[in-house]
């Protein structure tokens, strides 16, 4: 395969206004994702919904890095795994594991408008204790009880697949997929971001404290239920929102090339 890069065409200009800005905030999490190490080479993947086109979803054309990836760069994909935009001459396409996870999750659930799949050191790693995350602290108290666990069968590249990880992520809008790694959903590309980036924190903080080879301190029952019920979704600001514009002014502070 050729090493030489292919320019990415501009594609504000053919689609919706409503797409254009799905895919820059697709491209941003996907600058972020690298920015704060949650990156795999060319591997892993974030989608986000077309929202006026909700039988469509966007995602990364497999070959690129994270830190490549444009507006314009992003495959439109239909839920039966048809690419429907690319950008013409690429020799990049549709990852079959891509697919299979995302569509999974778009067609299982229409509230999730955005999802994030990680390989991460630390999400492997608690992805192959059998305990999964504990509520050792604060951020992983935001998680505890609410998070899904989908078991290892193989690398997700069987359409087959789709229907097990929508009934194991149910209601959820995070899941570990035991010995592969970490997922989020969200009603926004922000959400489902700023989900990752708290429970990557939480799988760090966990596996460096029990590779200190110490007692750990767990916290008493009575405190993780208060702690639990404080991060509740009724009872606190939606994440995301608030931080998403901040995060978009880094970026566009160090390279505003995300948007083109």
């Amino acid at each position: 395969m050729s090493t030489a890069v292919t320019p990415i065409k501009p594609l504000r200009q053919t689609i919706s206004e409503a797409e254009w800005q799905a895919r820059v905030d697709l491209a941003a999490a996907f600058r972020l994702c690298d920015l704060y190490g949650m990156s795999d080479l060319i591997y892993t993947h974030i989608s986000a919904r077309v929202p006026d086109r909700p039988e469509r979803f966007l995602l990364n054309a497999h070959g690129m890095l994270f830190s490549e990836i444009t507006a314009s760069s992003l495959l439109t994909v239909d839920l039966e795994g048809q690419v429907v935009t690319s950008q013409p001459d690429s020799p990049y396409g549709l990852h079959p594991a891509g697919f299979v996870i995302h569509s999974a999750l778009y067609r299982a659930r229409a509230d999730i408008m955005a999802a994030m799949h990680t390989h991460t050191v630390a999400g492997m790693a608690i992805s192959a204790l059998e305990c999964g995350l504990l509520p050792l602290t604060q951020t992983a108290t935001r998680f505890y009880t609410r998070i899904s666990y989908h078991d290892f069968n193989g690398p997700e590249r069987d359409p087959g697949e789709r229907e097990k990880l929508a009934i194991d992520l149910g209601a959820n809008n995070v899941m570990i997929l035991r010995n592969h790694g970490l997922l989020t959903v969200g009603a926004s590309v922000a959400q489902a971001f700023n989900a990752m980036y708290g429970l990557e924190r939480a799988c760090q903080a966990q596996a460096m404290a029990m590779a200190c080879n110490t007692k750990l301190n767990h916290l008493p029952p009575d405190v993780v239920e208060k702690s639990v019920a404080m991060y509740d979704p009724s009872a606190i600001r939606t994440y995301g929102l608030l931080e998403w514009p901040a995060l978009l002014r880094l970026l566009d502070q160090r390279n505003p090339g995300y948007r083109e």
